[in-house]
């Protein structure tokens, strides 16, 4: 099993930032795509940003586009959600992912989500 702990959410005015973190722990596995997704009240889970573990390529949702960034840490098994210039229509529970190599098997993982909400 692989395991995926976020934190980092809260409560922010608009126009403000957060940084959330999802640190992956377990056995013998090797991340090849970790990414946030949110879901707002009442609607679906959607795609936020992603990157490559290998070749750090990110991916966005046009609506983030710029004002956040995905990074990670190779080190601590750790993806981060860098959010600036927050708008109330962001706010949602933010769910950490990750595409993972384990035992010759490729597995997908989900954390237990993060609420960020912000305030107008």
């Amino acid at each position: 099993q692989v395991q995926l702990v976020e934190s980092g959410g809260g409560l922010v005015q608009a126009g403000g930032s957060v940084r959330l973190s999802c640190a992956a722990s377990g056995r013998a596995f090797k991340s090849y795509v970790m990414a946030w997704f949110r879901q707002a009240p009442g609607k679906e889970r959607t795609f936020v940003a992603a990157i490559r573990w290998t070749g750090g390529n990110t991916y966005y949702t046009d609506s983030v586009k710029g004002r956040f960034t995905i990074s990670r840490d190779d080190a601590k098994n750790t993806v981060y959600l860098q959010m600036n210039s927050l708008k109330p229509e962001d706010t949602a529970v933010y769910y950490c992912y990750a595409h993972v190599l384990r035992v010759g098997r490729y597995y997908d993982y989900w954390g237990q989500g993060t609420q960020v909400t912000v305030s107008s």
